[in-house]
């Protein structure tokens, strides 16, 4: 599906992401892939998760500029071109993610957006040289919260549906080079950023209960349906969203 594809994923923390998922996924498909870590560290945890698979490892931390041009310049001398980017990267403070949405902090409002959505603009803005000549993919990873209101998401929910109308607008602005941008939501996974959201157990409880599937879904099913975005197969689809939930976002009661 992806051979000899090159393809860029952010946002990998530990074994359980998202991110990491979709890279091995990738990488069994037969794409040459690129990791980054934010910081020093960050550095060995991501060297453990790669042993020794044949994965490119570089550091990028979104909130700094200057790693941002580091890292594709340094993918520009690899690798020459890229044909996808993974945008799995999302932050907000503690403290904002419980309580009243209404006491969230200027400085804490602005640091979601910044990491959480603006991120996906400055990477896509520097992969567009790398994809221009030939085309490409970039998908970004949201969820139902920036759609709907959910107790706790706060101001995660925001920073998500600003990213998802960032996707849109990059999907028809990078479209006449043949980039595509789209949007994956999947549904509640236990993962390392799931874990700073206040109640998440009951909400997994309540997607067995009430989506079509009456189950929770996992992180290889989300990588299936990147791969699927990433390759050639969904080369007319764009600026849509794909939600891997189990058919939970159709639900009303």
């Amino acid at each position: 599906m992806l051979n000899g594809k090159k393809i860029l994923v952010t946002g990998v923390a530990n074994h359980r992401s998202i991110a990491w998922a979709i890279a091995k996924y990738c990488l069994d498909q037969g794409a040459q892939v690129c990791i980054t870590y934010q910081n020093e560290r960050l550095r060995s945890n991501a060297e453990k998760l790669v042993g020794d698979l044949p994965i490119l490892l570089l550091p990028c931390d979104v909130s700094q500029e200057e790693e941002v041009s580091a890292l594709f310049a340094t993918l520009q001398k690899d690798w020459g071109s890229l044909d996808g980017l993974v945008h799995s990267i999302a932050f907000a403070n503690k403290e904002d993610l419980k309580g009243a949405f209404h006491e969230t902090s200027r400085a804490g409002f602005g640091l979601a957006h910044d990491v959480s959505s603006f991120s996906l603009v400055i990477l896509s803005h520097y992969a567009k040289p790398l994809m221009e000549a030939h085309g490409g993919s970039i998908i970004c990873m949201s969820y139902l919260g920036g759609e709907r209101v959910f107790q706790n998401y706060n101001v995660m929910g925001v920073a998500k549906a600003s990213l998802e109308m960032a996707a849109k607008y990059l999907a028809s602005e990078l479209g006449p080079n043949q980039i595509r941008v789209n949007i994956v939501s999947p549904g509640p996974i236990r993962t390392l950023a799931a874990a700073g959201i206040g109640g998440f157990s009951p909400i997994l409880d309540h997607v067995v209960q009430t989506a079509p599937l009456r189950r929770n879904i996992n992180q290889e099913e989300v990588a299936k349906a990147s791969a699927f975005l990433l390759s050639d197969l969904a080369s007319g689809i764009t600026g849509e969203t794909i939600h891997v939930d189990a058919g939970y976002h159709i639900m009303g009661m």
